[in-house]
């Protein structure tokens, strides 16, 4: 039986070459049939194009984490495997790295590999009356921003109906547990095992001590307000796709249908991760 096989890359990678040959070298022999994005298929021999998520069984990713949240936008709730290969420099969501790449891809098609689903968010504008504005998905985290003024934006966030907090900052970020180690890090909120469901509120620089961040159960509704609203609003989704929020308008947040599903390999365990990416606990294992 033949698998339908996805590639989505980065074109920008020195190293993507290689990777794309290999496939295109070793992939028939395991059963699969690809499928190319259209930036990829320049050079390329023999090539399908990908251009919708049901052409797919399972999704290779080729470049940094970046590549793998736009793959997983793509994909739009299927269930569908993403293996995540690091061309780049962190690569903190992919499961391996260019060098390990020839024995993870023949692991994966071997089947010897685990899937982890990733809680994923639905963030939708809505007008007066209940007017359904644009939908935004997404993996790491919906962000609630000021464009290019000084003004810090005034805001009102409810949790099903019930006011949470009302307050000033630059801005605020809706994170799933994947994302707590993006955004909303560096914004001093909470690192949360990624397997775990939940959404993470961390508000961006906020203009007062009594307010942090708050972890909420993964079934919570959010609304968020914002008064007196600038010219300029920014959602964005993931940092790469959004819309901006007009004065009548508010933003709901919910956990959004179908949970994007991670490929990973015994010894990548998110804590290992942890240390040897974000250097997390700040000494080297070879200090102890």
């Amino acid at each position: 039986m033949t698998t339908r096989l996805g590639v989505v890359g980065h074109d920008g990678y020195d190293g993507l070459p290689e990777v794309l040959a290999l496939l295109q070298r070793e992939a028939p022999a395991h059963g699969y049939a690809l499928r190319f994005e259209e930036p990829l298929i320049p050079g390329l021999r023999e090539s399908e194009r990908l251009s919708r998520p049901d052409q797919v069984d399972a999704l290779i990713t080729l470049g940094g984490d970046g590549t793998l949240l736009r793959a997983a936008r793509f994909l739009a709730g299927r269930n569908v495997p993403i293996l995540g290969v690091n061309l780049g420099k962190l690569g903190f969501l992919t499961a391996c790295g260019q060098e390990e790449f020839p024995a993870s891809f023949a692991a994966f098609a071997r089947g010897d590999f685990r899937v982890e689903p990733r809680m994923v968010l639905e963030a939708t504008t809505m007008g007066e009356g209940g007017a359904v504005g644009v939908k935004l998905r997404a993996l790491n985290d919906v962000v609630v921003h000021k464009g290019g003024f000084a003004r810090v934006l005034r805001m009102r966030v409810f949790a099903n109906d019930e006011l949470v907090s009302a307050f000033a900052a630059d801005g605020i970020v809706v994170s799933t547990p994947t994302g707590s180690t993006a955004y909303s890090l560096s914004a001093a909120g909470p690192i949360v095992v990624p397997t775990f469901d939940a959404i993470i509120v961390t508000p961006v620089a906020p203009h007062t001590l009594a307010l942090r961040p708050t972890i909420l159960p993964p079934d919570v509704v959010l609304r968020i307000e914002a008064d007196d609203l600038p010219e300029e609003v920014l959602v964005t989704a993931d940092g790469q796709v959004g819309t901006s929020l007009a004065p009548t308008q508010r933003l709901d947040v919910r956990r959004a249908a179908g949970p994007v599903q991670l490929v990973r390999f015994d010894g990548t365990s998110f804590f290992t991760r942890l240390r040897r990416k974000l250097h997390w606990g700040g000494l080297d294992e070879r200090d102890w």
